[in-house]
């Protein structure tokens, strides 16, 4: 966490949370989603308009975490800003080595080994690593799908409804007090 944000916490240390206003979608962009993006419809459906500034993406990503619920979010200075996930908590970008596992590096930069391979009902690939869960980048699966038929990582099935529950994360956190909508499936 930035340092300047660990200041602002201690200064402000009561600043209430911020809910469905930042979402991340299942190629790594973030998007900003307003008062009138909420009420237009829920996300991924409705995206937002799409963080694309590379300093505020920068600091975002630097300060992304997940809460003692599984819930992720967003220091943003003394506020939390929680995040909806369209996949999960993170996506991964493969980079092919020749003869070894791929590199692994999550959609903020940070690197990552994969134990474990989940394919869901959609067909879209996850891979459980030391940092969590996370999707494959869709320009990537040529290089998972050789890692996995080389026996690097084992694939598993699964349904994108298990997922949070199995691995231990929200998709929409909510308030205290507050039910999450029923989750939903998207075709694609």
């Amino acid at each position: 966490m930035d340092d300047i944000v660990e200041a602002a916490l201690r200064k402000w240390p009561n600043v209430p949370h911020c809910y469905d206003w930042l979402a991340l979608d299942a190629r790594g962009d973030w998007y900003m989603r307003d008062e009138r993006v909420q009420a237009a419809g829920p996300f991924p459906q409705v995206k937002g308009s799409r963080i694309r500034h590379d300093k505020l993406l920068a600091f975002i990503e630097r300060n992304y975490a997940a809460d003692e619920n599984g819930a992720w979010y967003f220091q943003n200075g003394p506020q939390r800003v929680y995040v909806e996930l369209e996949a999960c908590p993170w996506v991964w970008r493969l980079s092919a080595l020749p003869g070894a596992a791929p590199q692994l590096l999550s959609h903020t930069g940070r690197p990552a080994q994969a134990t474990a391979a989940w394919v869901d009902e959609r067909g879209w690939l996850y891979l459980q690593t030391d940092l969590g869960l996370g999707l494959v980048h869709s320009l990537d699966m040529e290089a998972a799908s050789d890692a996995i038929e080389a026996g690097l990582w084992p694939l598993h099935e699964t349904t994108s409804v298990a997922l949070p529950t199995r691995f231990g994360f929200q998709r929409r956190p909510q308030p205290p007090g507050q039910a999450a909508p029923a989750a939903t499936v998207k075709d694609s």
